[in-house]
């Protein structure tokens, strides 16, 4: 061998090794590797000769290279094999990847007949499917690889003139599932009197479900909450992570009376019924329909008087 670096078990040479001579006895082939300086003569005094001083060394060099090294070339290093990789067919979500999808579908869009937008934006959102803001089209994620049936139903609803095509438009959109992300539901914690409240309206759910809804609509939990600053009540349709509920404002409750609770809990039933029949949940023409139905006020807010006015007014 003529290479410059050998290694042999774990030792380097600088210099190539000596070939070695099959013909001879393995203490002499180990030993025509070693440096020819050796004395040729044993030094005075020593009662050794020459001769048994060679044997000696060479014996002593022969066992060592047969215990401690092997004569096998090794590799300097043995590769690590690597990890498989997992089979992750979620879509790539570093900002470059996202930036592609986005141009991607943008051309798709316009190949569709898009116009009168200026930029597209991917959202990842549990409740806005596709919104338009100004000349901005905002599209949940999960549309980036939809069949071109929703991609023409989402330009739709950009290029929409009128409230009916719009809508028509959303009833397309929605049919589409996309996978949405776990919803956080923040618990609050029970103060006095939320079991027996929360029995009472899970009580007025059935009778009202009874009174106005024939008794269609499912038994869904109902929870109470002291963060809802603005809004007297809210239905939640669930994911698939979670089932949905109805949440009441626990000062709305104390601050308007359960006459007003009442009025709220039906409002949030027709919500229910939308989603239960398959219909948008918002405040549209098939939610005013059926709260005029019901007796409710048809809009998405209503004044409501406190307990303390309204007890004044009438004294």
């Amino acid at each position: 061998m003529n290479s410059r670096h050998t290694q042999l078990g774990f030792d380097f040479f600088d210099a190539a090794p000596a070939v070695l001579d099959s013909s001879l006895p393995a203490s002499t082939a180990v030993a025509a590797a070693l440096p020819t300086s050796a004395p040729t003569s044993a030094p005075t005094g020593l009662p050794t000769t020459t001769s048994s001083f060679a044997q000696s060394v060479t014996a002593a060099v022969s066992q060592l290279f047969s215990q401690g090294f092997s004569p096998v070339l090794t590799p300097v290093f043995e590769p690590v094999p690597q990890k498989p990789l997992a089979d992750d067919t979620r879509p790539a979500r570093g900002r470059t990847a996202v930036r592609a999808r986005t141009a991607v579908l943008f051309s798709r869009l316009e190949d569709l007949g898009l116009r009168g937008v200026d930029a597209l934006v991917l959202m990842r959102t549990r409740t806005v499917m596709v919104s338009l803001i100004g000349r901005t089209l905002r599209i949940h994620e999960g549309y980036a690889e939809a069949p071109e049936s929703v991609l023409r139903a989402i330009v739709a609803f950009a290029i929409a003139r009128n409230r009916a095509e719009r809508t028509t438009a959303r009833e397309a959109i929605l049919a589409f599932d996309v996978e949405r992300g776990p919803s956080v539901r923040r618990q609050e914690p029970a103060r006095p009197g939320d079991v027996a409240m929360v029995a009472q309206l899970a009580e007025a759910h059935r009778d009202l479900n009874t009174k106005w809804f024939a008794g269609a609509l499912s038994a869904i939990p109902l929870r109470l909450s002291g963060r809802m600053a603005t809004r007297l009540g809210h239905y939640d349709p669930g994911s698939r992570h979670t089932p949905p509920e109805i949440v009441m404002s626990r000062t709305h409750i104390a601050r308007h009376g359960w006459r007003e609770a009442m009025h709220t809990l039906l409002h949030e039933m027709v919500h229910q019924w939308q989603h239960e029949t398959g219909r948008a949940v918002d405040h549209g023409t098939a939610f005013r329909q059926k709260a005029r139905d019901v007796g409710i006020t048809p809009a998405a807010r209503r004044d409501v008087t406190p307990l303390e006015k309204r007890r004044r007014s009438i004294g």
